[in-house]
């Protein structure tokens, strides 16, 4: 468990969700966040196996609540001033399922997408 913070839970072995959460870190807010790599079977949130963790995005609020998919999402949001108004169109009952539902079609699709994030050797690197 963490200090009381609300903690986001990011699988770091995953290109595409390091780039992502990079992303949210370079933000306001996100100096009040706890990140957590739960790539490492240690920083697996209480009440959930490594494997759980990393096969889909978890937040734990403030009250130590447990929120994962695209509910999880509205959560992070709501935490960051540029994204807080998006966090709360989609904590509307019908929004906050259709983000659900959006995510969960991205997950079959994710493995095939990282390939996108994965860092390429530069042209320009002498192979010798």
């Amino acid at each position: 468990m963490t200090n009381g913070a609300f903690t986001v839970y990011y699988d770091a072995s995953c290109p595409m969700c390091r780039a992502e959460i990079g992303f949210y870190r370079k933000r306001r807010g996100a100096e009040a966040i706890d990140w957590v790599d739960v790539s490492n079977p240690r920083n697996a949130p209480i009440g959930l196996s490594c494997e759980q963790a990393m096969a889909r995005f978890h937040v734990r609020n403030i009250d130590g609540q447990l929120i994962n998919g695209g509910a999880a999402f509205a959560e992070l949001w709501k935490q960051m001033p540029s994204f807080r108004w998006l966090g709360l169109a989609f904590s509307i009952p019908p929004l906050r399922w259709l983000l659900n539902v959006a995510y969960n079609l991205f997950l079959p699709i994710r493995p095939h997408l990282q390939g996108l994030f994965r860092e390429r050797p530069s042209m320009s690197e002498d192979p010798s």
